[in-house]
């Protein structure tokens, strides 16, 4: 949404003022000086990698966007090897025309193992359009989005002048990443939804102190007038998978202590991203960039942000042998709490017993035998 949303503002190819122009930026002194007067080159790198055929990720981006350059600037003239970067800085010498690119999920091929041999080539593609004094002066704005913060590899670090916002530091963008909790509150109201119950499955993600909801969750529990699991339409769940089965002291024990709804204190500064998980802080630190961790900032500490995301977890748990003791507590969590439903003595009695038996998890907080 934001990626098409830049676009269409920042294009040549429409005139989008109808759609801006009820909206705040509308009243910025910028507005006219930047609606519809830019050349925008926007990609899916989803739709670059399904489509690229035997062409590296690189190979075919500048294949695909130049020849589409060579129809838009056709007195221009773009030699059969040229490459973007040049392309790019011939056309804003001949027509001062300056490019806006937009790159939705640029980490994909970060992200997928199955493109490791192209990852340094991209690397230094995304470099020489990002990172050039010479091309600078014929970008605008260049706008990336990832799941995972820009990779700090070796010396491809010099992707080093992008602002970056993350689930560890959202800055100013915090109130636009989720749904507060007021528009939360608006949406509850119109569709006639109970507030209390899409605050229980969606809240909470601590970004710079401001708590936010997950917004594709919230939006398809509007949809559906319906709180359920939508995480799964979303996530990976292979991802935390892998992660929590990784052979790192500590990780265990404090798995069990998140599902039982405590913090617990992580070390998110020594992070890459460099496809290499060293530490227990690295694993947590990327479950908090694929959402499946909340991120307190000001207590340096992680946790399972609401029941949606402890549903996911309770899914994994149960497909992963060394978590069976776990699983079956909270299976015992839910019995306990129907038997105290139906007032049946005997079975809470002995639920109470087997409770006290097991010293490695304490159920509290908001995720207490009442919430499970």
């Amino acid at each position: 949404m934001a990626a098409h949303m830049i676009a269409a503002y920042y294009t040549k190819g429409c005139d989008s003022h109808e759609i801006f122009s009820s909206l705040k930026i509308s009243k910025d002194a910028s507005f006219e000086e930047n609606i519809n007067k830019y050349t925008v080159i926007q990609l899916d790198m989803n739709d670059v990698v399904t489509n690229k055929g035997p062409l590296s990720v690189s190979e075919y981006i500048e294949k695909e966007v130049i020849n589409e350059l060579r129809k838009v600037y056709p007195s221009v003239p773009m030699l059969d090897d040229i490459s973007l970067s040049k392309a790019i800085r011939q056309i804003y010498s001949s027509t001062e025309d300056q490019f806006v690119f937009v790159i939705d999920e640029y980490d994909v091929i970060i992200r997928d193992q199955q493109y490791s041999s192209e990852l340094s080539g991209y690397l230094s593609f995304l470099v020489s359009l990002f990172k050039n004094s010479v091309t600078s002066p014929a970008i605008a704005l260049a706008y990336l989005t990832g799941i995972m913060p820009i990779i700090k590899e070796n010396t491809q670090s010099k992707l080093n002048n992008f602002t970056e916002y993350t689930m560890l530091n959202a800055k100013t963008m915090a109130p636009f990443v989720g749904f507060t909790e007021a528009e939360v509150k608006d949406l509850s109201l119109k569709v006639k939804m109970d507030f209390k119950e899409l605050k229980r499955w969606y809240y909470r993600y601590n970004l710079d102190s401001l708590d936010v909801y997950s917004p594709k969750s919230v939006i398809n529990a509007i949809e559906e007038r319906k709180c359920d699991d939508y995480w799964t339409q979303t996530g990976s769940y292979e991802a935390l998978k892998d992660y929590i089965i990784l052979d790192f002291n500590g990780i265990k024990n404090d798995v069990i202590s998140m599902v039982s709804g405590e913090h617990i204190p992580v070390n998110v500064s020594k992070f890459t991203n460099s496809r290499v998980i060293n530490s227990k802080d690295d694993v947590f630190t990327s479950l908090i960039h694929l959402g499946y961790l909340g991120y307190d900032y000001k207590d340096k500490t992680c946790f399972i942000p609401n029941y949606e995301l402890l549903q996911e977890w309770i899914n994994v748990l149960e497909d992963t042998p060394d978590y069976e003791s776990v699983v079956e507590l909270i299976k015992d969590s839910k019995k306990l709490l129907e038997a105290t439903w139906t007032m049946d003595a005997e079975t809470v009695a002995e639920g109470i017993s087997r409770a006290h038996m097991d010293s490695n998890i304490i159920m509290k907080d908001h995720f207490s035998p009442c919430s499970i």
